[in-house]
């Protein structure tokens, strides 16, 4: 089993019409065995910029803490919030600089571009690699099922409460057909005036 699936994972970030939508199950575990049911994988930095952190859950922490902590720098700084491609760069040089002994994650950043409030989804590997996309990112040990689920179900300028619906579809799908990972799951939908955090259940066998 790879390091990667150690934990388990499935995180999901989607676009709509000037929102966004990124989820993640709650189960972690080692291995086959289930140790809690209440894990988060998504991460806010600000009220328009969340983080979703595949892969092992020590480096998921620990990476979270960091970036965190840079992101309250910045806004000393800058006296703004950083912009979402903005993090995306400091994050895939944080990724790259320990390329030699890497942290075991699959970053998924989703957020609103200030000003025009577009949506802003990236997906890199544990290497700091930079994939963008306009439409949906996913991440974790059910890559496959996510991206077939995602492929069918998505479309353009989604309203936020037809996003939930389309990317919790999807979430809760994709997880019945991994066995480490799902048990419930948590849907954040951003949009430029709030941010919408639902909890889900889902199958537990």
């Amino acid at each position: 089993m790879s390091i990667f699936e150690y934990n388990g994972a499935a995180v999901v970030a989607m676009a709509g019409k000037n929102c966004v939508a990124i989820g993640s199950d709650l189960r972690l575990g080692v291995q086959f065995q289930t140790l809690a049911c209440d894990y988060k994988k998504v991460y806010p930095i600000h009220d328009h910029l969340y983080l979703g952190l595949a892969g092992l859950g020590t480096d998921t922490q620990t990476l979270f803490q960091k970036f965190k902590f840079h992101h309250n720098i910045y806004r000393l700084k800058e006296e703004r919030d950083i912009k979402p491609s903005t993090f995306a760069q400091f994050v895939s040089s944080t990724l790259y600089s320990k390329r030699f002994g890497p942290w075991f994650v699959s970053p998924v950043i989703a957020g609103l571009e200030p000003g025009t409030w577009t949506p802003y989804l990236c997906g890199m590997d544990s290497l700091g690699a930079i994939e963008t996309a306009p439409d949906f990112m996913v991440a974790g040990t059910a890559p496959d099922s996510l991206y077939g689920m995602c492929e069918s179900m998505h479309k353009p300028d989604l309203e936020p409460e037809e996003l939930f619906e389309v990317l919790s579809q999807c979430l809760l799908a994709g997880t019945d057909r991994d066995a480490i990972s799902g048990w419930g799951a948590i849907v954040h939908v951003i949009t430029k005036d709030q941010v919408i955090t639902r909890t889900l259940k889902g199958r537990m066998d």
